[in-house]
């Protein structure tokens, strides 16, 4: 072999040294937005708050009180095909820039570290069960609700995804002014209630929408006996659900609701 080739051969196998050592060794990019997979496509307005995306749902943070005034994703039939395992580690959000609560923080408070976007929503794929598990996902809970009448809304809430195809969900809780918190490393706030909003906004569908408003405490009550209007909960939180819609449909599925267009047959 010539003397240039060989040169070039070492200068080429040289390169390649050089970009395997980046490519192994370069730091991940830190984003606070990231791509989602799943667009929602109806997000409530929020102004000068910390926008969060992660794979499948997306938050709005409260720095404040240490968790999300909404979290909003879409479900559909596809993803309760269940293909992960639930996770069951509860992390700290690394994208949250002014952190996130720690697992820590509910040591010995009493409450349940209770998801907003549901871990069995998020069991198609690995990467969004355990993002289910960010911190950041979590609200102060009362065990009784957690496990009762919260969990019922939510098997409910599968079961319309099924019915309906595709359904856009927003959940998250209800501050008030003399809220009590939990933590030491940080003060996080134990909400007197929550919401839950859903729509199905489908071509071949009938338009509809449905709120919940519960309690931060066990119930036996039926679980449609705290349905209200999309209204009711925007008055409730401030918060302004679906903007994105059309007027017309906004005004009629926002201020009315039919009990009839919801299944309540939960096993």
């Amino acid at each position: 072999m010539k003397k240039s080739g060989r040169t070039l051969l070492i200068l080429l196998l040289v390169a390649l040294v050089v970009y395997l050592i980046i490519i192994i060794f370069r730091k991940p990019e830190a984003s606070i937005t990231r791509n989602v997979s799943l667009k929602f496509d109806y997000l409530p307005h929020s102004a000068n708050k910390e926008i969060i995306s992660h794979t499948a749902y997306t938050l709005s943070f409260i720095d404040e009180y240490k968790e999300p005034e909404w979290v909003a994703y879409k479900l559909s039939r596809d993803m309760l095909d269940r293909k992960s395992k639930r996770f069951d580690k509860f992390i700290a959000d690394p994208f949250v820039p002014t952190g996130s609560a720690t697992s820590q923080d509910y040591s010995g408070s009493g409450y349940d570290r209770g998801h907003l976007c549901p871990a069995a929503d998020m069991s198609s794929s690995v990467e969004m069960m355990k993002e289910s598990f960010y911190m950041s996902n979590m609200t102060p809970q009362d065990p009784s609700f957690n496990r009762g009448i919260w969990s019922k809304l939510e098997k409910a809430v599968r079961l319309w995804a099924d019915e309906d195809s595709l359904i856009y969900i927003v959940t998250g809780p209800i501050f008030s002014s003399n809220m009590s918190f939990i933590g030491n490393s940080n003060k996080v706030a134990v909400p007197p209630a929550f919401y839950k909003v859903i729509l199905c906004y489908l071509p071949g569908h009938k338009v509809k929408a449905i709120g919940f408003i519960i309690p931060n405490s066990g119930s036996s009550r039926a679980l449609s006996s705290f349905m209200v209007t999309i209204d009711s909960v925007e008055s409730r939180t401030g918060i302004d659900f679906y903007p994105d819609l059309p007027d017309d449909v906004e005004n009629k599925v926002e201020g009315n609701i039919d009990p009839s267009d919801w299944d309540f047959d939960i096993k």
